[in-house]
């Protein structure tokens, strides 16, 4: 189990008591605390983060632009960062375009058709017309990744991307084998969630 350290940005006003049980990092050993947090393999929230580094939430967001922009992979998912996973060379991926209505309960039952073939929904991607494609990364892999997900949506009154299209949109998928990501595009078919010509 994971004890977790609380540390301080070096502008942050303890007190006396505070300062003996946290201890100071500059910035850049704070960007390298959250590397070492995200190597982990663990999916961290900001809020999280914000909380272990003792800073805000502004300066968590600024930290993992400054590390992108320094090379280091680090993707933001619905679930929170984590570091971006080495491509599975035997998996099989796919894009599809589905298309469907952008209530939560078309958006659950199509997530869960997807899921419960054991493939994973890696991203969802809309074409806008101004600023081209515009892609949100998932990475959804069981059901309770898709409940989580859907309520998000809900209590967040946020709109899914497909909102921007009337509905059109792309999923990146990610299975073990082909015939897995058959039996998902056959099942998406057959429950008319395909986008069709």
């Amino acid at each position: 189990m994971y004890t977790p350290v609380y540390y301080a940005h070096d502008t942050t006003k303890v007190t006396y008591r505070q300062a003996l049980e946290v201890k100071f990092l500059n910035s850049e050993e704070r960007r390298q605390e959250v590397m070492r947090l995200l190597r982990r393999g663990s999916v961290l929230t900001g809020a999280l983060l914000s909380e272990k580094l003792g800073v805000t939430r502004q300066v968590v967001v600024a930290d993992i632009a400054l590390l992108r922009a320094a090379g280091e992979r680090i993707i933001a998912t619905p679930q929170g960062y984590m570091c971006a996973p080495a491509a599975n060379l035997a998996s099989v991926r796919q894009t599809i375009a589905s298309q469907h209505t952008p209530d939560l309960d078309s958006i659950r039952a199509e997530l869960y058709l997807i899921v419960d073939h054991g493939v994973t929904v890696l991203d969802v991607s809309v074409e806008h017309p101004l600023y081209g494609e515009i892609t949100g990364n998932l990475r959804i892999k069981t059901r309770h990744d898709v409940d989580a997900f859907v309520d998000r949506l809900r209590t967040s009154q946020a709109e899914p991307l497909s909102v921007l299209t009337g509905g059109l949109h792309m999923h990146t998928l990610e299975a073990q084998d082909r015939e897995s990501l058959q039996k998902v595009l056959a099942e998406l078919r057959s429950n008319h969630f395909l986008a069709m010509d």
